[in-house]
């Protein structure tokens, strides 16, 4: 090298240049020429070192090796060969010129700290998608965990090279940031807020990747999509998308519908309201008539013997409807109804199946179906509450019941 530094200089000179011009000719045909170099070594290596882990990768049972590939890993190792000979030959070049070489010296080096970081960045890139390829970890927040380690690395890098290019030694530079930690927590407040959240998250299993939740402060009802360190990416039902911070998953209430869907079954509860005018006690003749019901004519001829076993008994006087023990039309709907569900094709039979009234109001009483279907799908689901309540619509009359309407005139008066 100092050869051909000396060789071009008596060139120069040669020429009838001044040996101060000669210097400046003398570093710039240097500095091109180890540029070339520089370009050419970094062609090579790249290509060697793609060639060979593609093949190896092609070859390998694992994908951990395409996916290092794909995010460029070897492609940023191979720039360290070419930066490690800029920094043994520039100062050769810039011999003559103390000032600039200092200044060429820290910025080849500051550009090792941040092609450290790229490297680190693109490994770090490859666990991240090797890790939701696992099945016990492609639901779990991923993101969060990679993001907080590449903010440490580019902390640590960025500190690295302040230190450098002013001159202070590092550990030196670190303490007197002390005095300034106030600041810097204040800066970093939401990433501080979204590791600590991202932790309990997962410890705690609150949210994870594919998870329907529903959380209302933010208008978000859907999928989630995407957990990092300072967002969770919901998947609205109508495809838009919301992000929530990952810390309000711990300060605010929202709910996770994992259970319903690791359960056996989605809850169908939906009541109608019964007119308070239309309840009535059933005569004898009513009652034989509703035994025509198939589902509920065991039960009313259970239930009638046993009415009639007790009157009879207490020597009730049964002139008077109201006196003794006698079933109702309401009575005898609820348990239509609760039959109807025990036998719908539909409806889980091992999850909690009821038919209960509620207290009555102005609008009537409500009946309430308290059950479960066995198809959890949306749709499915809504179709099957829609087909039970359709049948429960219809069956009302044949009870001699009505279900509770506002009529016009009450509509206007209010």
């Amino acid at each position: 090298m100092d050869r051909i530094k000396q060789i071009l200089f008596d060139f120069f000179t040669s020429l009838g240049v001044s040996n101060s011009n000669a210097s400046y000719l003398n570093m710039i045909a240097m500095l091109i020429g180890l540029l070339i170099v520089l370009f050419i070594i970094d062609f090579i290596v790249r290509k060697i070192l793609l060639r060979i882990f593609s093949k190896l990768a092609e070859r390998s049972k694992s994908n951990f090796d395409d996916l290092m590939v794909n995010n460029k890993v070897f492609r940023n190792v191979a720039h360290i060969i070419p930066l490690l000979v800029a920094i043994e030959y520039v100062p050769m070049v810039f011999l003559d010129f103390p000032y600039w070489e200092n200044i060429i010296e820290k910025s080849l080096i500051v550009f090792g700290i941040i092609l450290t970081l790229w490297v680190v960045r693109s490994f770090l890139n490859t666990l991240k998608d090797y890790f939701k390829t696992l099945p016990r970890l492609k639901d779990k927040p991923i993101d969060s965990y990679i993001q907080v380690f590449m903010i440490f690395a580019w902390v640590v890098g960025l500190f690295s090279a302040f230190a450098i290019i002013t001159g202070i030694p590092f550990l030196k530079f670190i303490t007197g940031l002390g005095a300034a930690s106030a600041i810097i927590i204040l800066v970093f407040k939401d990433t501080i807020l979204g590791f600590v959240a991202s932790i309990q998250v997962s410890i705690n299993d609150m949210v994870r990747i594919g998870d329907w939740i529903t959380f209302d402060n933010y208008g978000a009802d859907g999928d989630v999509i995407e957990i990092n360190l300072s967002t969770v990416k919901v998947q609205n039902f109508d495809k838009t998308i919301t992000t929530i911070p990952t810390y309000a998953l711990i300060s605010d209430s929202f709910k996770n519908w994992r259970g319903m869907t690791t359960s056996g079954g989605r809850r169908i509860k939906r009541s109608l309201s019964i007119k308070l005018s239309s309840v009535k006690y059933l005569t004898v003749n009513e009652v034989d008539k509703l035994k025509n019901i198939q589902i509920i004519s065991s039960y009313l001829n259970k239930r009638q013997q046993d009415i009639d076993a007790f009157n009879t008994t207490n020597n009730i006087d049964k002139s008077q409807l109201l006196n003794g023990r006698n079933l109702t039309n309401l009575g005898v709907f609820r348990k239509y109804l609760e039959t109807y569900i025990e036998s719908h094709s539909a409806i889980n039979k091992d999850m909690t199946i009821m038919v209960r009234q509620l207290a009555p109001s102005s609008q009537g009483i409500p009946i309430e179906v308290y059950a479960f279907s066995s198809d959890k799908r949306w749709q499915n689901y809504e179709y099957i509450m829609a087909d039970v309540f359709d049948h429960v619509i219809a069956a009302v009359p044949y009870f001699d019941l009505e279900i509770y309407e506002l009529t016009p005139g009450f509509l206007e008066s209010k």
